[in-house]
């Protein structure tokens, strides 16, 4: 048990402005994705999604450019 806790043992006041800053980002974004995976696979928000899921798939002419529709 003393070799692990050896392993992850971090000296905090060595750490620089740039350790703390990827640190602080890597926990935030931590916690913006499990708040996006909670709310995708929620079952109140199913029927809205699932009007969206076809949205990458849709071709909307006037957003390209193409004016001979795509031919």
């Amino acid at each position: 048990m003393n070799s692990l806790r050896e392993f992850f043992h971090t000296d905090w006041g060595a750490m620089t402005v740039t350790d703390w800053f990827g640190t602080i980002f890597t926990v935030i974004i931590f916690l913006l994705m499990v708040l996006a995976y909670f709310q995708v696979f929620r079952p109140k928000h199913r029927d809205r999604l699932e009007s969206h899921k076809h949205i990458p798939f849709d071709e909307d002419n006037e957003d390209n450019g193409d004016s001979d529709g795509g031919k």
